[in-house]
């Protein structure tokens, strides 16, 4: 069976932020030839988290190899495309490359869709607006990372939807006993890009961290600062991401009201609770389905419930590891790589079209 993924960054940045890579190592050994084509190399991706401006060149260059290796598609079994082969190109000119007689799977871990229908200018709404739902509606399958965007791609008109969640490797992921910090390390982990949302909690974080009790450990968020709290800025990279993730004491994910944000799929409170450690987010989309209120971690909607989840959180660490535990017992049952690879590469043959349990494909 060969496989031909069309992924965002190349293989090399893989880790668990980047969903089709994690697979790749499971797949090859189970009988799948993948051929990875990255569209973006890690040029572009260290200029983007750091604030810098990629260059049109390397830009026009990476287009230009994707759209060779589309040109390519006949010799494979299957496409695996993880979220769209050309971002912000329309649709004619990708649907006419897919056209020919392949078969692609489309994936997504994130509501990306609404970058286009939701976009501010009427313009670009009105050019790609429509493309992913195109996309999905001639694809092969649709591989969704939550309800939220499998419904869409039902309302889209896809064929087949299968789901699949965000995951992790629990031998990169492995549990830790809770760290023992004289001030409680509040953590998050994400990018630049992202880092933004620590400010919708601004507030309780203050609250949190007035009296010098706390503080928080902002993995990858580049040069950022949150004023009135102490924040320590640390470097992402995939071979730390675990080792910083084990310094927390309690991992946390807010998120904001919008339609992009109900499309994501919880990847940092994985992450956090992979390590064993208990999670405060915000109840949106698959985040309310993730945490179990109570048993691994806390839902916080308000600046009162984010103070005072945090607050409890700090004075109970015997309350914190047994959450930790929970978390960590969420992961392994339906959170890690160890469960889901095999689901998905019983989805890959059956959009290449061989035989298939059905009653595996129920189960999943």
């Amino acid at each position: 069976m060969k496989i031909l993924a069309l992924t965002r960054h190349e293989a090399k940045c893989a880790s668990s932020r980047y969903r089709t890579l994690t697979y790749l190592p499971y797949l090859r050994e189970n009988g799948f030839e993948v051929d990875v084509a990255p569209l973006l190399g890690d040029e572009y991706l260290e200029k983007r988290y750091t604030g810098r401006v990629p260059s049109l060149l390397h830009l026009v260059k990476s287009y230009t190899r994707r759209i060779f290796r589309l040109l390519q598609t006949r010799a494979y079994d299957l496409v695996w495309i993880e979220k769209e082969a050309l971002p912000w190109l329309p649709y004619w000119m990708e649907g006419l490359l897919l056209r020919n007689n392949v078969k692609y799977v489309l994936d997504y871990d994130d509501a990306v869709f609404h970058r286009y229908d939701d976009h501010p200018y009427s313009l670009f709404r009105f050019a790609f607006g429509k493309k992913i739902g195109t996309l999905m509606r001639h694809s092969t399958m649709v591989i969704a990372g939550n309800d939220y965007i499998a419904d869409y791609a039902s309302r889209a008109g896809a064929r087949v939807i299968r789901h699949l969640p965000s995951v992790v490797d629990l031998v990169k992921y492995p549990p830790s006993e809770p760290p023992r910090n004289p001030q409680l390390n509040i953590g998050w982990i994400g990018t630049p890009i992202t880092a933004r949302l620590l400010q919708t909690i601004q507030p309780a974080l203050q609250e949190v961290c007035r009296d010098n009790s706390a503080y928080v450990t902002a993995v990858g968020a580049g040069d950022f600062t949150l004023d009135g709290v102490p924040v320590v800025v640390r470097p992402w990279s995939e071979q730390t991401e675990a080792e910083e993730v084990q310094k927390f004491d309690v991992g946390i994910m807010p998120l904001s009201e919008s339609a992009f944000e109900r499309g994501k799929c919880g990847l940092k409170l994985i992450q956090y609770m992979a390590c064993q450690r208990a999670v405060v987010g915000t109840p949106i989309g698959v985040n309310a389905k993730i945490i179990s209120h109570g048993r691994n971690g806390f839902h916080a909607t308000s600046m009162d419930e984010w103070i005072q989840a945090i607050k409890f959180l700090q004075t109970a660490p015997e309350k914190r590891a047994a959450m930790g535990k929970e978390g960590r017992k969420t992961v392994v049952d339906q959170y890690s790589l160890q469960v889901a690879a095999p689901k998905l590469a019983d989805y890959l043959r059956e959009a290449i079209g061989h035989p298939v349990s059905q009653s595996r494909l129920r189960a999943a």
